[in-house]
């Protein structure tokens, strides 16, 4: 593939920032509105949480583990969030001088994503005062963010599309329909989902903008340094997975034996790699974009890096994920 022209599509971005204007939203007014987190009830559903895969589980400890994991994923979006912010903030000076519409439509993203990582935060805040001491989210949002950085435009936006189109899928197909959950933080993900749907579309343009700008040699590198952003996710999840599952098990309230826990950070590192890569990977969405942008070639390289990962989370499924 070589270098094509592109024609900004000025139309796409004003209907987001239209949309923007329109379900504008307050964190304290319109969201948490004076609540606490409900932990007599689930935060992540089972079909992300995984949690039919710990039958030896009862009731509340399934609770107990949703909620966990709930309060790792609030925290890895407002990881997330940080270097999504920062690298919109550069590519609005593209537009600084030529399209404004596309330029307002990135620094109001800009300025929801800011937004979005102090509702996280103050999610982090309602968490700690009703669950148990000793959980900590171990990933440093500013060195994740500059290792992210550090790497091609093409594939930042490409992971940025990535976590975007989850969220989406996650919030439609499993967060919604769910009444088991708290209320307080199904309706976090639900203001959360309303303004990331028009992320989602502003990132897929500026994705295919850069794109137009590479010939294959420049693209060949990209997947490489995408392949290397899959990795470090990984990484993260692998740490942040070891961890929950350490703590889960300190207060689950009764000694686990020793194939319980093993089953335990199994089930935890697995739920991980469903919910902040595989889930992704796998949306029609997202692969179709993807595959829209790479050559056979590229497309190898990716889905051989990707098999260690994904292999082994899909075949341990055994129920619907959403």
């Amino acid at each position: 593939m070589q270098a094509v022209e592109y024609s900004l599509p000025s139309h796409r971005y004003a209907k987001c920032v239209e949309v923007s204007k329109r379900i504008r939203w307050d964190i304290d007014d319109d969201v948490i509105r004076g609540r606490t987190l409900d932990t007599t009830q689930k935060f992540l559903p089972d079909g992300l949480s995984q949690a039919y895969r710990l039958p030896f589980l009862n009731e509340a400890e399934r609770r107990f583990w949703s909620q966990v994991q709930g309060r790792t994923y609030a925290n890895m979006f407002r990881l997330v969030e940080r270097f999504i912010g920062a690298k919109m903030l550069e590519l609005g000076r593209d537009h600084a001088l030529g399209d404004q519409i596309a330029l307002e439509a990135i620094v109001r993203l800009t300025d929801e994503e800011l937004k979005h990582q102090e509702l996280f935060r103050r999610m982090e805040l309602l968490a700690g005062a009703d669950m148990p001491a000793g959980y900590r989210f171990l990933p440093d949002a500013d060195d994740v963010a500059s290792f992210v950085l550090g790497k091609s435009t093409w594939s930042i936006l490409a992971l940025t599309c990535h976590i975007e189109i989850f969220s989406q899928v996650h919030y439609r197909q499993s967060i919604e329909a769910d009444d088991s959950l708290s209320p307080l933080f199904k309706d976090v993900f639900m203001y959360h989902w309303k303004e990331e749907s028009q992320h989602a579309i502003i990132d897929e343009l500026e994705w295919m903008r850069e794109d137009a700008k590479l010939g294959k040699p420049e693209r060949d590198a990209a997947v490489g340094d995408l392949i290397a952003l899959v990795a470090g996710v990984d990484g993260l999840v692998q740490i942040q997975a070891k961890e929950d599952a350490a703590y889960f098990c300190e207060h689950v309230g009764r000694t686990l034996m020793h194939a319980e826990f093993a089953e335990v950070q199994a089930a935890m590192l697995d739920a991980y790699r469903w919910q902040y890569i595989v889930s992704g990977v796998e949306e029609p969405r997202f692969r179709s974009l993807l595959g829209s942008l790479i050559d056979e070639e590229q497309g190898k390289r990716i889905f051989d890096a990707l098999t260690p990962v994904m292999k082994p989370t899909l075949q341990r499924q055994t129920l619907p994920l959403v």
